[in-house]
């Protein structure tokens, strides 16, 4: 007993070194000789399960994280560059909320208020979800590296997120949105105003092509940024997505050409900028060859002056399965197209519902005629 408190002396092996050094323990909650003892006899048992508390101080959680996605961001192949943004957005939220808070002094309560602030600010379930996996995924490091010794988040159950049914956008939206990027609407990156002379978005018809090849294709956005003029296949009439396995299952696919597919590559080919290899290339590239990283500005300016003000890149994808469904394309080639690998089952779950119109076409094609004749007979 030091101070009115009780210790242990246990000889612990450092994890980094491999040496062992003599230290002393706080026996936690032991008031009395006989606690200490059951105290005592509990640390023996963690130590020969290697599951000892950290003995020397841990990192705050803003410190860790920056190492962890210092790592992850020059490690080969670790996780893909849209992965890390998302990481990183979530890792500075929790900066905020744990401040100043070490590795080891992370609790349940503090990942608990993190979500009901989160919600309050109106952050969907997913949203919030994702945002405790990455919480997760740092935490899971530390115990790697012996910082740490369980997560905080066990037994911590998600929160129920329900499925948010997608609308279908119909082929003429997606097309007023492709003409109005062409209109002169628009003035130094805003809509012009009245008394102005406004002029077609800058990259206005590389915006409407890349709108209009995700509807064709179903490409998720990042996967048509990354496309390149030798993932066409004109002899077989086919185009490669996630050639270099970045796309987002790190699996290459092949979308075989429907008229509307085969039709705007043709015409894309004469605007292709020559010794370049991307489709899509960045206007800001300089002497060297690289993708354009996003095209969500043009998609603001664009949907606002088309009024379409919840119109997404999503969409497209969405329009091509539904399109795809309501043509009766098996899901399991629909899934194939798209990199599902479930052989379908997404696409029956969630991208089977069709547009009112076509399930009304469809109604017209029961005929209970035959049947009521039958009931009458009888």
């Amino acid at each position: 007993m030091r101070n009115g408190r009780y210790y242990a002396q246990l000889s612990i092996e450092d994890h980094e070194t491999g040496h062992k050094k003599v230290r002393r323990v706080p026996l936690e909650d032991a008031i009395t000789p006989a606690q200490a003892r059951d105290k005592m006899n509990d640390l023996l048992a963690s130590r020969r399960k290697g599951h000892l508390p950290i003995l020397k101080r841990t990192p705050k959680f803003s410190e860790y994280a920056d190492t962890y996605l210092e790592f992850h961001k020059h490690a080969k192949d670790a996780k893909k560059a849209s992965t890390m943004e998302t990481e990183e957005y979530a890792i500075d939220r929790w900066k905020e909320h744990l401040k100043d808070v070490r590795l080891n002094q992370i609790r349940p309560v503090l990942i608990n208020s993190f979500i009901a602030k989160r919600q309050k600010a109106g952050r969907s379930a997913r949203t919030v979800n994702l945002e405790v996996t990455v919480l997760r995924n740092v935490l899971n490091r530390a115990i790697d590296e012996k910082w740490i010794t369980q997560l905080p988040t066990q037994n911590l159950r998600p929160l129920k997120s329900a499925g948010r049914k997608r609308d279908f956008t119909p082929a003429t939206e997606i097309d007023r949105l492709c003409h109005v990027a062409l209109q002169p609407l628009f003035c130094e990156g805003r809509l012009a105003l009245a008394e102005e002379k406004g002029e077609p978005l800058q990259n206005g018809q590389q915006f409407a092509d890349y709108i209009r090849l995700m509807t064709y294709c179903g490409a998720r956005l990042a996967e048509t940024l990354r496309l390149r003029w030798s993932d066409i296949n004109w002899e077989k009439r086919q185009l490669t997505v996630g050639s270099e396995g970045n796309s987002k299952n790190r699996k290459w696919r092949v979308v075989d050409f429907n008229p509307e597919l085969e039709s705007l590559l043709k015409e894309m080919l004469p605007r292709r900028t020559p010794d370049l290899e991307w489709l899509f290339p960045s206007p800001r590239r300089g002497e060297k060859d690289h993708p354009a990283k996003t095209f969500r500005e043009s998609l603001i300016l664009a949907r606002t002056a088309a009024k379409l003000p919840k119109f997404g890149f999503h969409d497209c994808r969405h329009h091509f399965i539904s399109q795809c469904v309501m043509a009766g394309i098996d899901y399991m080639t629909i899934a194939r197209w798209v990199g599902h690998q479930d052989g379908g089952i997404l696409i029956g779950k969630v991208y089977g519902h069709l547009s009112n119109e076509h399930a009304q076409l469809q109604a017209q094609k029961l005929n209970f005629g035959d049947t009521n004749e039958q009931a009458k007979a009888q």
